[in-house]
């Protein structure tokens, strides 16, 4: 699945070992009430050990990108927006939550990552273990990673038991520590505000992709230089790059060029 607007582009494929793709994404753009284009993208990775995960992201990207677009053209800043949205994802997978579960499989349920682009601004919000990476278009600026996983690996290495690589190599680093989900701990949405002091995009993505790229380096030479320009092929070559190193999960991009472009007329 692959979807382009003027502002963001996003590619989402099944992998190499799995029999559906349990990730979904939401692209869109809008204008806040002054006419500042703003860009919004969310990416969702269903947990494979619930039940209907595939559902579960597909209801929390909708919900979140509705929410987004309903609340940035009112005028609600970025950072409140984001945060109402995330709340509105864990409240649509929630919803998903039977009475009687599948014996052995918990509620549905997903990871949420989101970014929205507005005029110098950029916000991000997350739930889970995908991720939002920040790459510059020139050589002077610095690649980072906008998001902290909500991982046993994090865990370890905030507490300063593990170094990152040992946690990573760990058979329990992909444990998520939260989620949305009925049978999740109460939401509590994590958000962070940027203001990048030059042009670059913003990558979100499933842990199909960073998987084979964790470091916020490793993610910056894998992006095109063309990127701003090209989200849509930038997309589909992080996607390719992931299937060549093994393809293992399902994977899911999106490129969101930094600043917006202007809205067309």
């Amino acid at each position: 699945m692959e979807r382009e607007l003027g502002g963001v582009a996003a590619v989402s494929d099944l992998g190499l070992r799995h029999h559906r793709n349990e990730d979904a994404f939401s692209v869109a753009a809008t204008a806040l009430s002054d006419g500042t284009p703003a860009v919004v993208a969310v990416v969702c990775d269903g947990v494979s050990s619930s039940s209907r995960p595939h559902e579960a992201s597909a209801a929390a990207s909708e919900a979140a990108a509705e929410s987004l677009l309903t609340a940035l053209p009112r005028g609600v800043a970025g950072p409140q927006a984001m945060h109402e949205a995330v709340l509105a994802a864990a409240e649509a997978v929630n919803q998903l939550a039977d009475a009687e579960q599948e014996p052995g499989r918990n509620a549905p349920a997903c990871t949420i990552v989101s970014a929205v682009t507005t005029g110098g601004q950029l916000t991000v919000g997350w739930i889970g273990d995908s991720r939002a990476y920040w790459v510059p278009q020139d050589e002077g600026g610095v690649a980072a990673r906008l998001t902290e996983d909500d991982s046993w690996a994090a865990q370890m290495v905030a507490a300063g038991l593990l170094s990152e690589a040992e946690a990573m190599a760990d058979h329990r680093a992909h444990a998520i520590t939260a989620w949305l989900g009925a049978d999740a701990q109460e939401v509590e949405p994590h958000t962070a505000t940027f203001q990048p002091d030059r042009p670059g995009v913003v990558i979100i993505c499933t842990d199909g992709l960073w998987n084979y790229a964790e470091t916020a380096e490793q993610m910056a030479r894998l992006v095109p230089r063309e990127s701003r320009q090209a989200p849509l092929p930038s997309a589909r070559h992080l996607v390719r790059y992931a299937l060549d190193s093994g393809g293992h999960d399902n994977v899911t991009v999106a490129v969101i060029p930094f600043p917006s472009p202007p809205a067309a007329n």
